[in-house]
């Protein structure tokens, strides 16, 4: 299990700081606060090393960039890099917008689709 990074707290505290919503209740990471944390701490399990990139966490392996954390407004998401290599029966990987290239995003717009999707 990789240990959580302290230069990346700040973001589930008060969030990325790249809107003027930051720290207050209407920032897009307060919507999914419980969501987060549980993605987060499944991702430290995974061995991946945690850093802040882009001002929002970023998760490495090798040095190598593997996905992002991310708080939309209507979803919080797992954002894979290279998400088009991803085995994806289930089709649960979507592009980011019409233009994304690899990257892939896996949606969760609620607590119970982080704990319907994600097993322990």
């Amino acid at each position: 299990m990789a240990l959580p990074n302290p230069a990346v707290d700040p973001y589930f505290d008060i969030g990325c700081g790249r809107c003027a919503l930051v720290a207050t209740p209407a920032c897009k990471v307060k919507r999914f606060p419980e969501e987060l944390l549980i993605l987060r701490r499944m991702l430290l399990e995974s061995g991946l090393k945690e850093e802040l990139k882009w001002s929002v966490p970023c998760y490495t392996t090798e040095g190598k960039n593997v996905l992002i954390l991310g708080a939309f407004k209507e979803f919080c998401s797992l954002n894979f890099f290279n998400g088009h290599l991803l085995n994806d029966p289930k089709n649960l990987l979507v592009k980011a917008g019409e233009h994304s290239q690899g990257g892939r995003q896996f949606r969760f717009r609620s607590l119970a689709d982080v704990t319907e999707n994600i097993h322990d």
